[in-house]
């Protein structure tokens, strides 16, 4: 899940450019190139406004290309996604879509036993799809990781409504077009589409489409690892909500394979004052405590940081990038790096993820009555954690940050700073986990995936990332199964919309990412 929200760019990005070409991975690098679960991810309107939307098929890079019929199928299943509401609140329910794609399954022919809705809660419910192979079966199988809820979206902040389909202008438009309901249609598209031409793998496929990746009570990649990991269990996992390839006005700058991930981390900041009348005002005032402290965080830089995954992605972009950029890339490679190419290189938000540890407020709520002086003021703090630091680690140095002397005087209120688990649950201390370790290469992985890249988009070199956001891989990589995460993908560098306004995706790009899929399964159940 790419987690981040970029300006939005004025232009739609050029079509794509068959003269790109993908370079194979480099040995130096294949060692820790390419580890935790893959994540590489390969609409239309309701409104009378809406064009009608295109399924025209033509072969990609060499590859098999989906029939029309199999892209209207496709684009089907990608609307019907988009329609349904999956965010954690009142109005979203992961079990309705699970449910619409868990009756496209059976009535393709899928056996009930090799399609199950299962899960601890009833509108959290998940779906694990199983593809049987046929022979031996000495392999174990390979599990597709894919989340179906979708962050909140407001309608009064988009242009269209987020939970409509709608094509226009080269892009499909709706929340979770890019994270990652685009993956969701692609592989559940893939996996109909092989069991209608009646192709038999040489090993089990499994497609887990599961719940509360981005939040709230009931993760179902834990929930299933946990409690029914003989479901999920497998000898890898391909996550595709992570990776994939990075355009720079058109032109495909490197192909992302997720190597690592920042820990996820939520923090309350609380400020806690007695209160009183508001016609008696005085200094001390919860929220002015808490806006300070948010202040003291706002002009906050963590410390620059490097990692082998991370150096090893900037020295593969210093040969793609040109000018100033290319400069200050090499500037930041050498030892020591130099601190004002870094922190040109940080005015481009990716880069600046890519450094350190970053912490933001995302959320805000105070007082209780307009004319009385709030008792509470607290924001929600969300950190995304650089490999090698744990949560309590960053939570102790968020009180250092907003620590003031004036703080033990007793009329100014008392600031707590305590970690809010993923299912919302509060303590005064935070987990000390770390990062996960990148798990080594797969050659069955990389091959076909390298090859495919390579056919689509020629030119681009493949190159470990450090995801900024956060994924599912973490349960199954402490699990120990290891996880890969690439998108079949190609986005513009400032047209990263997940969790966004106007979220949209290339209509170019889903039908890439379908062409990938269909021949990347294919690889990898034996073919």
């Amino acid at each position: 899940m790419l987690d981040t929200y970029f300006p939005l760019q004025s232009e739609p990005p050029p079509p794509y450019n068959a003269h790109m070409r993908f370079l194979p991975l480099q040995a130096p690098i294949a060692a820790f190139l390419l580890p935790v679960c893959l994540g590489f991810s390969g609409l239309t309107q309701s409104s009378q406004a809406q064009a009608s939307p295109s399924v025209s098929s033509s072969p990609v890079g060499g590859l098999p290309s989906a029939s029309a019929e199999d892209r209207a199928l496709a684009l089907a299943i990608f609307k019907e996604l988009i329609e349904i509401n999956t965010t954690d609140t009142p109005l979203g329910n992961v079990t309705t879509a699970t449910s619409a794609m868990q009756k496209r399954f059976l009535d393709a022919g899928f056996p009930a036993k090799d399609v199950q809705l299962l899960g601890p809660d009833g509108r959290k419910e998940n779906l694990v799809v199983r593809y049987r192979g046929v022979g031996a079966l000495s392999e174990k199988p390979v599990l597709f990781l894919c989340h179906m809820d979708v962050v909140e979206a407001l309608k009064s902040d988009w242009s269209t409504d987020p939970f409509l389909f709608v094509e226009k202008e080269g892009y499909y438009y709706g929340r979770g077009t890019q994270d990652m309901k685009n993956s969701d249609a692609a592989l559940v598209a893939t996996f109909l589409r092989l069991h209608r031409e009646g192709w038999k793998p040489k090993r089990d496929l499994i497609l887990a489409l599961t719940a509360d990746e981005e939040g709230g009570r009931f993760n179902g990649a834990d929930w299933l690892i946990r409690q029914h990991r003989e479901l999920v269990d497998a000898a890898y996992v391909i996550n595709p909500d992570a990776g994939g390839v990075e355009l720079d006005h058109g032109r495909a700058v490197v192909a992302d394979v997720e190597a690592t991930e920042k820990v996820y981390s939520d923090f309350q900041v609380t400020a806690i004052n007695r209160g009183g009348h508001s016609s008696l005002p005085r200094p001390d005032n919860a929220i002015y405590e808490l806006t300070t402290a948010l202040n003291k965080l706002a002009a906050y830089v963590f410390p620059f940081e490097m990692n082998e995954v991370t150096r090893t992605y900037f020295t593969n972009l210093a040969g793609q990038e040109t000018g100033q950029t290319a400069s200050d890339i090499r500037a930041i490679l050498a030892s020591p790096p130099d601190m004002d190419a870094a922190r040109r290189l940080a005015a481009e938000p990716s880069f600046n993820a890519n450094f350190r540890t970053t912490c933001v407020a995302t959320r805000l709520a105070a007082g209780h009555a307009n004319n009385a002086l709030p008792q509470t003021a607290q924001a929600n703090v969300n950190c995304r954690i650089f490999p090698g630091h744990s949560p309590e680690e960053i939570r102790k140095q968020l009180l250092e940050i907003f620590a003031d002397p004036m703080l033990n005087v007793k009329a100014i209120p008392k600031l707590s700073v305590k970690y809010v688990s993923d299912a919302g649950d509060v303590s005064d201390t935070a987990p000390e986990r770390k990062a996960m370790v990148p798990p080594a290469p797969i050659p069955e992985v990389f091959g076909p995936l390298t090859r495919l890249t390579e056919a689509i988009w020629p030119g681009v070199q493949v190159t470990p990332v450090m995801e900024n956001g956060a994924s599912d891989s973490i349960y199954f990589a402490q699990a120990g199964i290891p996880c890969y995460g690439y998108s079949a993908i190609a986005l513009e560098r400032d047209d990263e919309r997940a969790h966004g306004r106007d979220e949209r995706l290339p209509v170019d790009s889903y039908w890439k990412s379908l062409d990938f899929f269909y021949s990347f399964a294919k690889a990898l159940g034996g073919d």
